[in-house]
This record gives structure tokens, C-alpha cells and sequence, in this order.
């Protein structure tokens, strides 16, 4: 039985598709192939307008939870991801840092959801070194990371209850959905959907502040 290596070396000598690999793949090991990483696209104008049309807070990030792009809703809930590193607007890192508690009142139920989930993207979108890299940093750093990490939970994003704290409003209720981005090779749009009254009339204020302090 050929080696993946033969069978990789094949495939690009004969020039297939990614359908024919798979193709050659299913014929030789009855399996398809291991999955090639692919960056993710570029954030295009178009989607950026989707983002910047929702009233709700909403971000697009990347198989390994980088945050590539948002809308106003998402600065005035979350905070103003320009202003940080690029280094620093990454979901896990952001979930896993020792003051996350502050603005996540049930911050276990988020880490083991967005790590559980995480697993699940980069399998999908194959190893890459910025993903290894990731969860070294996050091993070597973070005890609560390393349980859960053990634990080799997976599941899809599905819709999630989400619960922040916000300085002037209290607690907001969010419902988080997230929709795949035709085209994109892993980008994933974020919604986070007020769940009551109370929690919508919250983004409204502090959607107001925000344009009152940048006019």
C-alpha cells in the first residue's frame, strides 16, 4: 500500500484537484487525505458592510479565534480591538487571561465551550504552526487551560448563552451564533444576538457613549 507521501507526491505530479486528490486518497487507503492548512482569506469590503449593517455586536475570526474584523456594536461591548496589539485580539487568549473574570461572569462555561470548539476549527482547517504555537503559549501559561485542554472535549459552536459585564449597564445576555463564511477557508462570523430588553437596551447605551466620546 502506497505511503501518504507517495501518494502526495503522485498527486501533484499528475496536477489534481483537491476532489481528485481526495479521490486518489479513498482508492488507495480508503480515507481521505490529511488536510492541507490553507490561510484564511482576506475580510472583503462586502463582509466588512454585513458586520457594519448589524446592530448586535458581531466579529469575524479565524480557525485558530484570531479576531480579523468588526463592527461598532462589537467595540462598544467588548472594547475597541484597534487599539490592542494585533497579537492580543484572539478569543483564547483573551478568555484565558487572569483578569477575564472581570467582564465573564461565567467564564468557565466560556473557556470550555471556545476551547472545545477551537479544537474542532483547526482539525478542520489542518495543523498549522500558528496554531501549535497558540496552545504552547497557553500551556505554558495558563493552569485552567491545561485541565480543560486535557480533557479533549469537541463540539461546534452551535448557539451559546453568553454573559458579560459591563461597566454603567451591568450584566448583558447574549445568544451567540456563528455562520461560516462561504469562500473563505475557515472565517467565521460571530453574532452576539441580545437574549431580553434589558440586555438590548444595554448595547443601545453603550452604542450611544460610544459615538458620543468619538462624534
Amino acid at each position: 500500500m502506497p505511503s501518504d507521501e507517495v501518494l502526495e507526491r503522485l498527486a501533484r505530479a499528475l496536477e489534481l484537484d483537491e476532489t481528485n486528490r481526495e479521490m486518489l486518497f479513498l482508492l488507495a487507503h480508503a480515507r481521505p487525505p490529511p488536510r492541507r492548512y490553507t490561510p484564511p482569506a482576506e475580510v472583503t469590503p462586502a463582509l466588512q458592510r454585513v458586520l457594519d449593517n448589524l446592530r448586535a455586536p458581531a466579529f469575524v475570526k479565524t480557525p485558530t479565534f484570531q479576531i480579523v474584523a468588526w463592527n461598532r456594536a462589537a467595540v462598544a461591548v467588548m472594547g475597541d480591538y484597534a487599539a490592542v496589539p494585533e497579537r492580543d485580539r484572539n478569543m483564547l487568549r483573551r478568555v484565558f487571561h487572569p483578569e477575564a473574570a472581570a467582564f465573564l461572569p461565567h467564564g468557565d462555561d466560556m473557556r470550555r465551550t471556545c476551547l472545545a470548539a477551537f479544537r474542532v476549527d483547526i482539525a478542520r482547517a489542518g495543523a498549522s504552526e500558528e496554531a501549535a504555537s497558540l496552545v504552547d503559549e497557553l500551556m505554558a501559561t495558563s493552569e485552567e487551560f491545561r485541565r480543560l485542554w486535557a480533557e479533549n472535549e469537541l463540539h461546534t459552536h452551535g448557539v451559546r448563552s453568553r454573559r458579560l459585564v459591563r461597566p454603567g449597564v451591568g450584566e448583558l445576555v447574549f445568544e451567540a451564533s456563528m455562520f461560516s463564511v462561504d469562500d473563505s477557508d475557515g472565517l467565521g462570523m460571530v453574532v452576539l444576538s441580545p437574549a431580553d430588553d434589558a440586555s438590548a437596551r444595554g448595547v443601545e447605551q453603550l452604542l450611544r457613549e460610544l459615538e458620543h466620546s468619538t462624534g
